[in-house]
């Protein structure tokens, strides 16, 4: 097997770990807004008192859609179910927490700024161009990603027929 073929078979492993490492991250946060457990533990009323404090129009509802989406986008992440959507999704939460919350504080996470909500977007809008990689819910029930006009077996991302 030539090099070349042994890295593009290793390429199709590469979301797993950005799945993992981005479905942790948001599966807490999900459960501290929703549950208020755990580290990140604000609570759906702390949250909604956060978001009303930034003007966020009906602060309740935004909190309810936001904790749930990181707590299913984290779980659906982590299985590797519907991955470039929950993707897709949780750039954008990422994105406008950046614009409403962290951009004024400057760059560093430290300071409150924006350079922890920068990367998980970046990282989640990687995810939307992979897919999920080989190790995926999506290929062990359909046996291809769940992806809108695809219907027959796709290979995972970055990998290649010998």
């Amino acid at each position: 097997m030539s090099l070349q073929n042994k890295n593009d078979r290793l390429l199709g492993w590469s979301p797993l770990f950005i799945r993992i490492a981005l479905g942790i991250v948001f599966l807490v946060a999900g459960i501290g807004k929703v549950f208020a457990v755990g580290p990140k533990a604000t609570g759906m009323a702390g949250f909604a008192g956060f978001l009303a404090s930034l003007s966020v129009p009906m602060p309740t509802l935004f909190a309810w859609l936001v904790g749930l989406l990181e707590l299913v986008g984290g779980l659906l992440l982590l299985v590797g179910l519907f991955t470039r959507y929950a993707a897709v999704l949780l750039a954008i939460d990422m994105l406008v927490a950046t614009w409403l919350v962290h951009l004024p504080s400057g760059f560093a996470v430290g300071n409150g700024g924006y350079e922890y909500t920068l990367v998980l977007a970046l990282v989640s809008i990687a995810l939307v161009f992979s897919g999920p990689g080989r190790l995926a819910l999506e290929y062990a029930i359909f046996d291809h990603e769940l992806l809108p006009g695809n219907r027959s077996r796709s290979e995972p991302a970055g990998e290649v027929d010998a």
